[in-house]
């Protein structure tokens, strides 16, 4: 039995600040992905959202609040919430619904209206969560967590600066192509060297903003795209969002300490690499298959983390691939043609869905002048907080 989904819509609303609520992004999302599918709003039979925590009290969440906001039709209703990987999940429980027969069309949003500055945890005392006490105890923002994770591919690995300077000139230049960035303008290796340092050794450029924006898909059965005159259909294939394995052995905020691993050995290999080796399982490929990869570049070093967790090369050679031009557009295999976040910053619940309407765009042949060539497979991968993470694999 097959457990492809179609892709019929992919739209967003670029990314930027823009000073509205993140209902109005959501909903110029939607619309342009029922218009890509070609599609009226009274045929979808199911919404899925990505919530978004700043986005009101716990009734004014994002599957309603977007089916409110096109018109009460009597679709289906979910929402979602899972830090960074809000999206995917939403993505994922789309999917479960057409292949459990539910719905022939489901449309999947997420929108975000971000703070200025780097995110910080909601007020109030709360021991329990994590991510508050990272903050309190550590006072860790999330740059002091991506400059610990740079520090230490220094000290393994041996990168340097100018390896992560590169990561953000290659996706600078992809962003520069894309009309839905908010950063459309190529940048220099001397420039990023000449940014202000944020958290050692890690400099402006090389950390990606808060942003708002949205993006949205129109997932339906494969039968329902046939029915429409659709016969070779973008197919979402695999959609991971495993969880870590015990014991923890590498510091990963907002966690504070490691695991022992005095009775029980560790898992082979990351988290992250744990949710890109699920979706390959799942989707009967590997990484010697893809075409293209759309990661979470939360900062130009984590990419090079992202570059051996889906398995582009081995531990330690990330920064041999982005010196070598092979992530670049053009290059053996293309890692954020999109420009990833450091073109277009963080809106949460929308990144992971984001990142799939790249890979419709691509894998249709529709990217314009960021278009990779014949590109047949792509995985999006990121992570989030309090152990959620995802990876999709698309295929056509």
């Amino acid at each position: 039995m097959s457990t492809d989904v179609a892709v019929l819509g992919a739209g967003m609303h670029p990314w930027g600040k823009w000073g509205r609520s993140f209902v109005t992004y959501g909903t110029a999302a939607a619309r342009a992905a029922l218009a890509d599918a070609g599609l009226e709003w009274t045929e979808v039979g199911a919404v899925v959202g990505a919530d978004t925590v700043r986005g009101g009290y716990p009734g004014h969440v994002a599957g309603a609040t977007f089916a409110r906001a096109l018109g009460w039709q009597g679709a289906r209703v979910t929402s979602v919430y899972a830090a960074c990987a809000s999206g995917a999940q939403a993505i994922a429980a789309a999917r479960a619904q057409i292949l459990a027969g539910l719905a022939d069309v489901v449309l999947v949003v997420g929108a975000d209206a971000a703070p200025k500055g780097f995110f910080a945890p909601a007020g109030g005392d709360r021991p329990d969560d994590p991510d508050w006490l990272r903050f309190r105890v550590l006072g860790a923002t999330n740059p002091a967590y991506f400059g610990l994770y740079a520090r230490r591919r220094m000290a393994l690995h041996g990168d340097g600066p100018e390896d992560f300077a590169l990561v953000k000139v290659k996706n600078a230049a992809a962003g520069a192509l894309n009309p839905n960035a908010r950063y459309r303008v190529p940048v220099s290796a001397e420039e990023v060297a000449a940014s202000p340092v944020v958290a050692d050794p890690l400099r402006l450029l090389d950390i990606c903003a808060t942003s708002d924006g949205a993006a949205a898909l129109v997932l339906t059965s494969l039968d329902f795209a046939r029915a429409r005159g659709v016969a070779d259909p973008v197919r979402i294939r695999a959609v991971s969002t495993v969880t870590p394995a015990y014991p923890r052995t590498e510091l990963d905020l907002p966690d504070i300490a490691t695991d022992s691993a005095a009775a029980v050995a560790p898992a082979p290999g990351s988290f992250r690499s744990a949710l890109a080796r699920a979706a390959y399982e799942e989707a009967g490929l590997g990484p010697e298959d893809l075409s293209l990869a759309e990661v979470y570049d939360l900062s130009t070093a984590l990419e090079l983390e992202w570059y051996e967790d889906i398995g582009l090369c081995g531990e330690g050679e990330g920064a041999k691939l982005v010196r070598e031009g092979a992530t670049a557009l053009g290059g053996r295999i293309p890692v954020n043609p999109s420009g990833g976040l450091a073109s277009f910053g963080e809106a949460v619940p929308a990144q992971a869905i984001a990142q799939v309407c790249e890979l419709t765009w691509q894998l249709r042949g529709t990217a314009g002048a960021r278009q990779v060539a014949g590109a047949r497979v792509g995985i999006s991968a990121n992570q989030g907080l309090f152990g959620h993470g995802s990876a999709v694999v698309a295929v056509r």
